[in-house]
């Protein structure tokens, strides 16, 4: 066999092989920039998530103090009612 063909064949061999691992890295790559923008997405919605939560948590404490407020009004009303009625 003819030496100078042999060198093209390992030459055209690793040619081959250097095409083939671009093209995997590239894949790869991409991949790893999908995977990244999904991170992403998902911490900016886990953040919301987390601001809805202490927004919703600060909303309901104080529904809760305007509740214990009104009862307490209530109860004052209630009080005075019945020192009117025992008059």
């Amino acid at each position: 066999m003819d030496q100078s063909l042999l060198q093209f064949g390992v030459a055209g061999l690793m040619g081959m092989l250097w095409v083939w691992e671009r093209g995997h890295s590239r894949k790869r790559e991409r991949q790893i920039s999908e995977a990244h923008q999904r991170l992403i997405q998902r911490d900016q919605q886990v953040t919301t998530l987390i601001r809805l939560v202490r927004k919703n948590t600060a909303a309901l404490v104080e529904f809760e103090r305007t509740q214990r407020r009104l009862g307490e009004i209530l109860e004052g009303v209630g009080h005075a009612m019945q020192r009117q009625t025992d008059r």
